[in-house]
């Protein structure tokens, strides 16, 4: 009998084969795509995928493993489609929210030519990515206004994705009235409670009511559905085009500084390549319940030269009064620098979780 180690190394020999011969595979398949699009021919072919597979289960003898050959390249379709799919129709995008809210704004910036999906919470967006339907979501995980997104900090720190960009939307909110109307005939605005908590110092000074509702856009939408000139909406420019309202006044919010960082989850890991400018990472982790833990944990990230620039602590649902934290810091957390440093992180730390590299989306002005 052979050793199991042996076989294992034939294995791996024959799927580095395989992948050789998949990419090549995938560029005929690209090829494909370019052909239907020019012919404008669907997708999905139904004789041509029974004819793949009558032909292709012919190749195996051995009926068992025929079985599960003809499965196999069912899956290769699948992919192929897939591909095409992405090719020609696009990325499906997965955000929380509405058409025209900020997080579709984001989610604009980020992927312009692709489909955006829109999910009723970051948990079902999360999960749209996790099983497939959806190739990445774009989540806000921090406000300069509000702090943290607790719920994606969870997800960041219980779920398998990864984070592979980072982007800083400036949140500017304005006034939206329907056509004609005019600051004076403002009486009501209408918008969510954080928006409208952020631009109290101008609706108090111009003496106005405050209704509230589930998100901005649709708080556009329900202005332009009342088609009253009594009746504005606090939102962004976005929404205004989209349900064809006029911006009254601009840039009404307390704070003009307010951002929201947003970040683009994936399936895949991404490690970071340092000709596509300054590299940064997120991680996760828990200090060890010992005296100086998180101390020791900080000191180590410092001494290995990575430059914090986020650092805050979300307690764990599981555990009563246990934290973890969530650190955003500038270098290469994949180099043998960076790995050496979490080899020494663990003398102090009982979890640790590299969530992503990526480089910093505000830069390329987006």
């Amino acid at each position: 009998m052979r050793e199991l180690k042996e076989i294992r190394k034939d294995i791996t020999e024959i799927d580095n084969k395989m992948a050789e011969l998949f990419c090549q595979r995938m560029e005929l398949v690209k090829q494909v795509a370019e052909y239907k699009e020019i012919c404008g021919l669907p997708i999905y072919d139904p004789e041509r995928e029974a004819q793949v597979l009558e032909n292709g289960s012919q190749r195996v003898e051995d009926p068992d493993m025929r079985t599960y050959y003809v499965t196999y390249l069912k899956a290769m379709m699948d992919i192929a489609k897939k591909y095409q799919s992405d090719l020609l129709e696009g990325q499906k995008i997965a955000y929380c929210g509405t058409k025209g809210a900020f997080a579709y704004i984001a989610a604009k910036h980020l992927f312009p030519t692709s489909q955006l999906v829109a999910f009723s919470s970051f948990k079902k967006a999360y999960e749209a990515v996790e099983d497939g339907r959806c190739e990445c979501a774009v989540l806000p995980v921090e406000n300069s206004f509000a702090g943290d997104v607790g719920q994606v900090n969870d997800l960041m720190f219980s779920g398998p994705l990864h984070v592979n960009g980072m982007y800083d939307l400036a949140v500017t909110h304005d006034l939206l009235g329907i056509e004609g109307a005019t600051l004076a005939d403002i009486e009501t605005v209408v918008s969510h409670p954080q928006a409208l908590s952020q631009c109290t110092t101008f609706i108090k000074e111009n003496g106005l009511a405050e209704k509230e509702y589930s998100n901005t856009a649709l708080a556009a939408e329900h202005v332009k559905s009342q088609n009253d000139k009594s009746m504005a909406a606090i939102g962004s420019a976005e929404s205004a085009r989209m349900f064809g309202l006029e911006v009254i006044a601009r840039s009404i919010n307390d704070d003009r500084s307010n951002t929201t960082r947003f970040a683009v989850f994936s399936r895949v890991e991404r490690h970071y390549a340092k000709e596509e400018g300054t590299p940064y990472f997120s991680l996760l982790f828990t200090a060890r319940n010992e005296a100086g833990s998180l101390a020791q944990a900080l000191t180590i990230l410092g001494r290995h030269g990575f430059n914090m620039r986020t650092l805050r602590s979300r307690p764990m649902k599981e555990l009563l009064w246990k934290y973890y934290f969530y650190v955003e810091a500038e270098g290469d957390i994949f180099d043998e620098n960076g790995q050496t440093c979490i080899e020494e992180m663990k003398s102090c730390c009982d979890q640790i979780k590299i969530v992503g590299a990526y480089n910093n989306l505000q830069q390329q002005k987006i």
